[in-house]
């Protein structure tokens, strides 16, 4: 019989209240946890490896994974065969993911929204948004990890 058992006890926490590098924590395990629904095994980086956070390992494919906080273009990851994973509104904690190629993404923007007109993009070679873009928003729904059967990649 055992009897001086300590149970502790943690509470929920609440992502807003959490630090920037405890959030890319936070929301790295939330999407492996659904991209393990997928057969992926995410594997966290430490160095950024070409442009990559995770990589997705599946028998069928290895995805090179960028996590972002909000939807986010970048010249730096232009041909790089790198995925964004961002939410589709950054503000909202239970907001939908979206999983989608860079240049796919940045091919809808080119052709929708002006982004690549702006100042941040020409100066800097990155521009993004807190929100996804209702232009586009059309175009993401087919990229939005949602519990379908198949994902689309």
């Amino acid at each position: 019989m055992i009897s001086n058992v300590h149970l502790n006890m943690v509470k929920r926490i609440n992502p807003e209240n959490l630090s920037s590098k405890q959030k890319e924590n936070y929301h790295f395990h939330k999407q492996a946890a659904v991209l393990a629904d997928y057969g992926f095994n995410c594997i966290k980086l430490s160095d950024d490896w070409e442009g990559a956070d995770f990589l997705a390992h599946s028998n069928e494919i290895t995805l090179k994974v960028q996590l972002k906080s909000r939807t986010t273009i970048a010249k730096k990851y232009i041909s790089k065969d790198l995925y964004m994973l961002f939410p589709l509104d950054d503000k909202d904690v239970n907001s939908d993911w979206c999983l989608i190629k860079h240049d796919i993404l940045m091919e809808l923007i080119a052709n929708k929204l002006h982004w690549l007109n702006t100042t941040s993009w020409i100066k800097d070679g990155i521009y993004n948004s807190s929100k996804a873009p209702k232009g586009i928003l059309p175009e993401l729904q087919k990229y939005i990890l949602k519990g379908q059967d198949t994902l689309i990649l």
